[in-house]
């Protein structure tokens, strides 16, 4: 079978373990930087290259399309999809779930339990809106990963001066409650609507973030039904087949923090001992059987 890892960096843990899951299992790997390819219509005809290459024999897709190849990476992505290469995670559910805002809609709408969370743009709303939600306040970005872009405000004041200085910035915010777990939240990963791998993250000293690339420790983490309710149903609702499922436990239960479309694999594997590589190559070659992309039914 014929493999793409749509990566900007074939160096990067993750796209080196899901490289040699393949190649172990003998197929064709190959990792492919959305930024080195050329795609259009050429002819009344869908094309698309690497480095001068063709791509439209390619058998199935792996995105792992972060933040600093979205703008590329989701065209490059769709382009797949017109030529009907089965892909694990579809360019419309990686674009939703990277949207913090946009998710959470999504997911409340469906019945999944978020925090509390608000979006303000016009300054005569905001101190209503922190009222609202209280103190701690957290402060989220519409977009960001591995824990960048979020930040916690003690007090009414301080949050009102970082939300102002983020909009002089031309940056979209919304305000999120502070759930109080001990810098503690649990990474539940899913491949192929099933839980593979699940680890407890516990933050570094002085840290409300619990983020592996930020210091936080993991262990492995046997998920209760409930929590495994919780993420295969998160990952339904937003289309994703591959995901890494973020969730706090506070006094109102489990909430859903995020889920992450292109999430890494060191930290699960090194908690866990699992081969989640292999996992997610084995979903590539169900994939290639059906002849078919996820299951978007989540999305409408």
């Amino acid at each position: 079978m014929r493999i793409v890892i749509l990566s900007r960096g074939r160096t990067l843990y993750s796209t080196q373990r899901i490289a040699e899951a393949g190649r172990k299992r003998k197929h064709d790997v190959r990792v492919v930087d959305p930024y080195r390819c050329t795609f259009g219509i050429v002819d009344d005809r869908l094309v698309l290259h690497c480095d001068g290459l063709p791509l439209d024999a390619t058998d199935v897709v792996i995105p792992r399309v972060g933040a600093s190849s979205m703008a590329q990476g989701l065209p490059v992505l769709r382009h797949f999809e017109l030529l009907n290469v089965p892909t694990l995670n579809s360019s419309q559910s990686i674009a939703l779930s990277r949207d913090k805002l946009a998710s959470h809609q999504v997911l409340a709408a469906h019945g999944v339990a978020v925090p509390t969370t608000l979006s303000v743009r016009d300054v005569a709303q905001l101190p209503s809106a922190l009222k609202q939600i209280g103190t701690p306040t957290v402060i989220k970005l519409h977009t960001g990963t591995q824990g960048n872009g979020v930040m916690v405000a003690d007090t009414e004041t301080s949050a009102t001066a970082m939300v102002h200085t983020l909009w002089a910035l031309n940056q979209e915010v919304m305000l999120q409650e502070f759930i109080d777990a001990n810098g503690k939240d649990l990474r539940v990963f899913i491949v192929g609507n099933r839980v593979v791998g699940a680890m407890q993250r516990s933050a570094a000293d002085g840290e409300f973030r619990a983020n592996i690339h930020l210091g936080a420790s993991a262990e492995p983490l046997d998920v209760s039904p409930e929590i495994t309710e919780i993420a295969l149903k998160t990952a339904q609702v937003l289309g994703l087949s591959v995901a890494g499922v973020d969730i706090i436990e506070g006094p109102r239960g489990p909430l859903v923090l995020e889920a992450n479309s292109s999430p890494g694999l060191q930290g699960i594997e090194a908690a866990t001992g699992y081969d989640i590589a292999r996992s997610i190559i084995l979903h590539a070659e169900s994939l290639r059987k059906q002849g078919d992309t996820p299951d978007l039914t989540g999305l409408q």
